[in-house]
């Protein structure tokens, strides 16, 4: 009977998140067990995941949407020794592309480094800076009055360009980029970036844009709001941040 419940509560979250892991799912259906009065151990969830094909092999492949090559002015990385205690202080971004039948769409995406509430984000046709500054300008709209957070990112030209850094400093937003070692000064971007693209299926090809663009955002809304972070104790990034700007 335990098996049973466990493997349909499982199936249900994965109807929603396809490839979550194994850990976040058991953190998300523990409370429902125990409302049933059933109990199951890590060990053997895995065991049972295991024997129903339910376990998520992982998938790896990148297209590089970072073009670092440029004569525009580059900053130094502030964030490196920066201790964060609270939401707004750091801001780290990236792009990533989404493949369809009709051609490549590109995602940018901003997140709060303290709740990992991806708290801006677009995605459209070019890899220009356009779709950066409308993921910029969704995330300043949230930021209340009296925070400045740091934001950071790689040193592509679409963050460097003169209308990105521009925006930046109109709203008092100190800026930070990599310096040398690109994949681990913005390693926190990277990850919710290849946590869209591994776990809710955007490393696929999409017939049209259209579809892309639906499960960009529904990919998105997911991961703010449904799924469990393991560097905030299996919090929920939307949560996280809602009690910490409270």
């Amino acid at each position: 009977m335990d098996a049973a419940l466990v493997l349909s509560l499982v199936e249900r979250e994965r109807q929603l998140q396809p490839r979550l892991g194994g850990r976040k799912v058991l953190s998300l259906i523990s409370a429902e067990l125990e409302e049933y009065d059933a109990a199951i151990g890590r060990d053997r969830f895995f065991s049972l995941l295991r024997t129903q094909d339910l376990l998520v092999p992982r998938k790896r492949g990148r297209v590089r949407t970072t073009h670092s090559r440029h004569s525009l002015p580059v900053f130094a990385n502030l964030i490196a020794e920066h201790e964060i205690s609270g939401v707004h202080q750091v801001w780290v971004s990236d792009l990533t592309y989404v493949s369809t039948e009709e051609g490549y769409l590109f995602g940018a995406v901003i997140m709060d480094l303290f709740s990992r509430k991806i708290v801006g984000h677009h995605i459209g046709d070019t890899l220009e800076a356009e779709g950066c500054i409308q993921a910029l300008d969704g995330a300043l709209s949230q930021l209340p009055p009296g925070f400045f957070p740091i934001h950071h990112s790689d040193r592509g030209c679409q963050y460097c360009c003169h209308a990105y850094v521009q925006r930046l400093l109109e709203r008092g937003l100190q800026i930070s980029m990599t310096e040398v070692l690109h994949c681990y000064e913005n390693a926190a971007a990277e990850r919710v970036i290849g946590t869209l693209k591994q776990e809710y299926e955007l490393d696929r090809r999409f017939r049209t844009k259209q579809q892309a663009r639906q499960a960009f955002m529904q990919a998105v809304y997911l991961y703010n709001n449904r799924r469990p972070h393991l560097s905030l104790d299996y919090g929920i990034p939307a949560d996280v941040h809602r009690r910490a700007a409270a």
